[in-house]
């Protein structure tokens, strides 16, 4: 007898609910047994089937999808993984976390503008959802620089340009193209173009208007010739002139040059050449500008013009044929007299603007623009010393569509003679003589000195060589990693300058003669970057110290540093080339050894907490060995409330007044993020209105210490508005010995929060600041 049509249908809702139950059970089962990808399986068929327990599952479910999508990553299978993601989705469409992890594979992958898309709308669903506030922030950061907030706000600038595009339109012209903020298909009688950067050129500029005269513009108007200007091409800016200074900066010079022979006892042989990505010379591999870009106005310690300033270059953007001579032009030779007494760091660079024969805008360092001044280091100089009298000597030309600065040297007023090689020239390139008795005296000097041999060129970050040159770290380093050592080793006397004496003296007999426990102390450096650390833990007695710099060029630097040290052969060792991939960075040397010493980088130069430190710190401790350290132990973050008009302009676009009345601040202020970062607080201009106050405690060591929320009472010493609260970092290694990274000897900048309005604060007052503290994440709120 056939059953009943409702007998069927129950018969099919009581299987579907076993299938169902089952398939629950079996991906928790996988999920316990870390089994991701059977669980997700088992997930999506229970979904499907029962979509009512959506809510029921939903966080089993992220936690399983965020798992199985880092297996997938680490196999290297990115389709698959955005096809779970795709599914996810599907389920969950409105889901924040699947969104912000989303997010992060597209970021690490490259796709930025897709990420800021997955972050932003992660945000939209849950703005307390703090990592995908940290990660929208970081990824808008990238997107949109905030020199753009700076342009828009700069008035000055866009009333010049709409005073000169309207003389012109007046003239006649009735079809515009402007290059840089779209597309345009015609053929037109006016270009308009601001595609420069503060070196001029690195926008792109000669390449775009060779491009916009060439297939776009009409024919340019000839000299002396009066007509409609409809009936011919121009561009605005007509021109432009470039002007140079030499100058003398301490800041500038400790980012780009070595200026130690010595680092906590630790040699850096001359066989060894340190150089900064901004080395301009044009066959360098490693930077595509061949300068680096500065507020002069506001580097600390300021800077001391070495010469007057000087006409480097002039370019008619109104010129087709000039534009193409640019690039393929021979580099010309620049002499300029010294004027004062001091040490050669850079040329800075700075250009006028010309709008047309009317109207012109400055990039000066004495101007309050949007724009930098470009910076031309000075490198490889055996003596940077000049004097008046004196002349510096340089090359310039438009190669590759950069301006370059390049073979900078120094003629010596005393003899009349150049005998210093120029910057970034090749080491086998001959010396500059300039008659036949220079070269004989020369030769014979080189034969009873001949120059130590360059063995290694390293290039480095400008912020590796601040660090290389931050004395006072590496002595702090020393001077704890020591300590913990010498309480490390029972009933032994440590004479660490003895050790380190005799690890630097080279002989292996008195070396042996040591004594020196078989079995050593491991010290692990997992700091970002290049860092000479590992060196100089391995002075400081029986340590077997590990490096995790990832760039070959870097552990073949360090290498011959401990040669040159006297190491023992395979000291060092590199702990990247030891595990299967950079996730596995923290774990055991031996596995049944543990960490006397783990350095971790708490700070980001930026001025930020790096991120999944905390994380790292509990993996970090577990692999200690009894009495071992982290390094740092703790960290306290400080701040103080300021006024600083300069920090709101830098944030965001004020209005439509800076805009001349068009309504752009809506759309571009939703890329603007709450804390700006890179300052430098002795040169920011601001009013103080509070002390420096703690603000947080993050105790790597012992972390039950830390507080995820706080609130910190401030008293106002000066009447004011608070618009901003800049922050930074006291980072102590252990109780007595600490870093601080606003000090002037500091490679770490500074950051600060900017209010979305300012707060109206009295002399007296008390402010209640309110600090959330989440994973890697720091906010800091004003408590109405």
């Amino acid at each position: 007898m056939p059953r009943s049509r409702g007998g069927g249908r129950g018969g099919q809702e009581a299987g579907r609910a076993e299938l169902v139950s089952r398939s629950l059970q079996s991906a928790q089962h996988c999920v316990a047994g870390r089994d991701f990808g059977t669980a997700y399986a088992h997930y999506l068929l229970v979904l499907s089937l029962a979509p009512e327990l959506r809510d029921d599952v939903k966080e089993t479910f992220q936690y399983t999808l965020l798992k199985w999508a880092e297996e997938l990553d680490s196999l290297n299978r990115v389709q698959d993984l955005f096809g779970c993601y795709e599914q996810a989705l599907e389920l969950f469409p409105d889901d924040e976390v699947i969104c912000n992890s989303i997010g992060e594979h597209l970021f690490r992958m490259g796709f930025r503008d897709e990420a800021a898309g997955y972050f932003h709308k992660a945000v939209k669903l849950n703005p307390d959802y703090s990592d995908a506030k940290e990660n929208f922030y970081r990824v808008a950061n990238w997107l949109v620089e905030r020199w753009h907030f700076i342009m828009l706000n700069d008035i000055k600038r866009n009333m010049t340009y709409h005073s000169a595009i309207q003389k012109v339109v007046r003239l006649g012209c009735k079809t515009v193209l402007d290059i840089g903020a779209g597309t345009g298909i015609l053929r037109v009688s006016l270009v308009v173009t601001e595609t420069v950067d503060a070196g001029l050129f690195g926008e792109g500029i000669v390449e775009s208007l060779i491009h916009a005269w060439e297939h776009l513009l009409l024919q340019p108007k000839p000299k002396g010739k009066d007509g409609n200007c409809e009936e011919y091409g121009q561009v605005i800016p007509a021109g432009a002139i470039v002007f140079g200074m030499a100058v003398q900066c301490t800041e500038i010079r400790r980012h780009h040059r070595l200026g130690v022979q010595d680092v906590a006892g630790v040699h850096l042989p001359a066989s060894v050449k340190f150089q900064s990505l901004a080395y301009s010379s044009v066959d360098s591999e490693e930077t595509a500008e061949p300068y680096t870009t500065e507020k002069i106005s506001r580097v600390p310690g300021g800077y001391l013009p070495l010469t007057e300033s000087f006409e480097t270059m002039r370019v008619d953007f109104n010129n087709l044929q000039e534009l193409k001579s640019l690039a393929t032009k021979k580099p010309h030779q620049i002499s300029v007299p010294v004027i004062q007494e001091g040490v050669l760091d850079a040329i800075i660079v700075w250009f006028v603007l010309q709008l047309d024969d009317e109207h012109s805008l400055s990039t000066s360092p004495h101007e309050e623009t949007c724009w930098e001044q470009a910076v031309y280091p000075v490198q490889n100089l055996p003596d940077y010393f000049v004097k008046p009298g004196d002349h510096v000597m340089m090359e310039v030309s438009c190669q590759d569509c950069y301006l370059r600065i390049q073979n900078i040297h120094i003629l010596n007023a005393d003899h009349g003679t150049d005998v210093e090689r120029g910057s970034n020239k090749n080491e086998e390139e001959s010396l500059v003589l300039r008659s036949e008795a220079e070269l004989c005296s020369a030769l014979a000097s080189l034969q009873t000195s001949k120059p130590d041999e360059i063995r290694q060129i390293c290039t480095l970050e400008s912020t590796e060589i601040a660090l290389l040159n931050n004395v006072p770290y590496h002595e702090g380093f020393k001077a704890a990693m020591s300590k913990v050592l010498t309480a490390l080793t029972p009933n032994k006397q440590m004479d660490v300058e003895g050790i380190g004496g005799e690890m630097n003296s080279g002989n292996s007999q008195d070396r042996n003669s040591l004594h020196i426990a078989p079995d050593p102390f491991y010290v692990l450096d997992v700091s970002e970057g290049f860092s000479i650390l590992p060196i100089i833990a391995g002075t400081l007695g029986p340590v077997k110290p590990y490096s995790s710099v990832e760039k070959e060029q870097h552990r073949l630097t360090l290498d011959l540093i401990s040669e040159a040290n006297h190491f023992p052969r395979d000291t060092l060792e590199f702990w990247l080339r030891c595990v299967e991939d950079d996730c596995a960075v923290l774990q055991r040397p031996k596995s049944d050894k543990l960490w006397s010493i783990i350095i971790l980088d708490v700070i980001e130069t930026s001025g930020l907490i790096q991120q999944e430190m905390m994380e790292k710190a509990a993996i970090s401790r577990c692999l200690l060995q009894s009495g071992g350290k982290i390094f740092p132990q703790y960290v306290l973050m400080l701040g103080m409330l300021v006024e600083s008009q300069t920090l709101v302009e830098e944030n965001a676009v004020q209005g439509t007044e800076p805009t001349l009345g068009l309504n752009i601040a809506p759309f571009i202020n939703q890329f603007q993020v709450p804390v700006r970062v890179f300052l430098d607080l002795s040169t920011l201009p601001c009013i103080p209105l509070s002390k420096p106050a703690e603000l947080l405690r993050l105790d790597l060591m012992n972390p039950y210490l830390n507080n995820s929320n706080r609130e910190v009472k401030v008293q106002i010493c000066k009447s004011g508005q608070v618009t901003a609260i800049p922050f930074w970092y006291h980072v102590y290694l252990d109780e007595e010995i600490s870093l601080d990274t606003s000090s002037e000897t500091s490679h770490w900048k500074q950051a600060a929060v900017v209010l979305d309005n300012p707060i109206p604060v009295e002399i007296g007052q008390e402010v209640v600041l309110n600090i959330q503290h989440h994973k890697s994440n720091i906010s800091i709120t004003v408590k109405q």
